[in-house]
């Protein structure tokens, strides 16, 4: 590909007029717009496959699916075909006036059917933080019908994620985005997360044999579920509405909770009668060998927000799996629930997200990473721990993250302001590689159609940008 791309009118544009245009127009999310515009945009131009092709041509094997969505690949004639037959029929009409369309009716099926058994019902939004806003409306909806509308509070946990709208980041526990706007807003608190190498790793002044680790993975995991439990007696049980939170956090990192951590979850929220929700936004659609994360790590959520992979991000679209336990009393105790978007149920996106769910049954994916790839990756990155830079690595099925420090044998980070991941980062771009930077915590989540021979070409790149990271801290005297 040349430098040099038409514009929707037709012009030629080369990639500074586009840099100029986009500065002088666009707002992006999550950026410092006046950075920038001092930097020039990247500016991506096609896809196939895995890949990705910049305005100068150069090629980017895309490790992040876009932004953990698109899971079945670029370029997919089946998805693209779906929407052009949709659009010809019936590009759009709404949920609204005791309305539906066929493919919302023929996506909810099945939903219910690819879903665990106890969700049979959907609600439809156009994204996962739409989705999450439904969920904390759908939860109050539910106590206030059951005559307990002192049950509002919903516990999230510090560094979630789960979106960007007001309640959707105010469930989310990021700092940075609760010091803008307000947030939280009220009846939404927080607890700590399960992330042994921050928080339980500490507590030791060595690294552990595979045995012990494993061990102090397994009591920390129930330790950092103990904490759900504190904050439900600290808020008052008859005032708790709901737990959220994603089986593997994604956004903040990659961090994938001991495997004692989720069944306590689920014992206390039993215990205490509260609704469990689970974010399945990222994890869903077999990100993590599983359709759902939460079959994962066995527990049985009461909700599940899902959006990224039911389209792999072809068309905006995202929902709430609603569990009988919620469905059967908003349905039988009657009433209305005064909530929706206009684009509820959007017709071309259905279409594309039934034709999307069925490549991945027709193709295996959810089995294929579950049984091979996920395996695979997981020895591929095993392999990384016994670089200089790395003091931590974990996976969950096409999921994987990279924990750069300081000094390996205290497991000692580097100080936060010389951004040594995002150091990471520029070398990954400039290497053809696109991995994503959470701190110091380097992370992956490819299409789920990579192939082994892909996965070891990503895992080249990612050891030469480890290698030209560890040259610049040695040269720069940071270790």
């Amino acid at each position: 590909m040349n430098a040099v791309l038409k514009s929707a009118a037709g012009a030629d544009r080369s990639t500074r007029e586009w840099q100029a245009a986009d500065a002088a127009h666009y707002l992006h999310p999550f950026t410092d717009f006046k950075a920038l515009a001092d930097k020039g945009s990247r500016v991506i131009a096609q896809a196939g496959n895995i890949y990705l092709w910049d305005s100068e041509g150069h090629r980017l094997l895309d490790a992040m699916s876009g932004l953990w969505c698109v899971n079945v690949g670029y370029g997919r004639k089946e998805l693209i075909e779906a929407a052009t037959r949709q659009l010809t029929d019936l590009p759009f009409y709404n949920s609204f006036f005791q309305t539906a369309t066929k493919p919302a009716i023929e996506l909810a099926e099945l939903l219910s059917e690819v879903t665990p058994p106890q969700f049979k019902h959907v609600f439809f939004s156009g994204s996962g933080s739409e989705g999450n806003d439904t969920v904390v409306r759908m939860v109050r909806r539910y106590w206030d019908v059951l005559g307990q509308p002192e049950r509002t509070v919903i516990i999230s946990r510090h560094n979630a994620y789960h979106g960007s709208t007001m309640a959707g980041a105010s469930l989310g526990g990021m700092s940075g985005m609760h010091a803008q706007g307000g947030l939280p807003i009220p009846g939404i608190t927080h607890i700590g997360q399960p992330f042994w190498f921050e928080l339980g790793q500490g507590t030791h002044s060595a690294p552990l044999a595979p045995d012990a680790e494993r061990a102090s993975r397994d009591d920390f995991g129930l330790k950092a579920a103990g904490w759900l439990e504190a904050k439900i007696i600290e808020v008052g049980a008859d005032k708790v509405a709901a737990f959220i939170g994603e089986p593997v956090q994604g956004a903040g990192g990659v961090i994938v909770p001991p495997e004692t951590y989720w069944p306590e979850i689920q014992r206390i929220c039993d215990k205490y009668g509260i609704l469990l929700v689970s974010d399945e936004v990222i994890c869903g659609f077999g990100r993590t060998g599983h359709w759902f994360g939460c079959e994962r790590f066995g527990f049985r959520p009461d909700l599940m927000t899902f959006a990224k992979g039911v389209t792999s991000g072809y068309i905006p679209l995202g929902g709430v799996m609603v569990g009988e336990r919620i469905a059967r009393v908003l349905i039988e105790q009657g009433g209305e629930f005064n909530h929706g978007y206009t684009y509820s149920g959007h017709p071309v996106a259905c279409a594309v997200a039934l034709e999307n769910i069925r490549v991945i049954q027709r193709e295996g994916l959810v089995e294929k990473v579950r049984d091979v790839l996920g395996p695979y990756l997981a020895e591929q990155f095993a392999a990384l721990a016994s670089h200089p830079l790395v003091g931590e690595v974990q996976t969950c099925g096409l999921m994987g993250a990279v924990q750069i420090v300081q000094d390996k044998a205290t497991a000692r980070s580097f100080d936060s302001n010389l951004e040594v991941g995002m150091l990471c980062r520029s070398h990954c771009f400039a290497n053809g590689l696109i991995m994503r930077a959470v701190g110091d915590r380097m992370i992956i989540a490819p299409p789920l159609v990579i192939t082994r021979d892909q996965i070891d070409d990503m895992m080249a790149l990612i050891r030469r940008c480890l290698d030209l990271t560890l040259a610049d801290v040695l040269r720069n005297g940071w270790i």
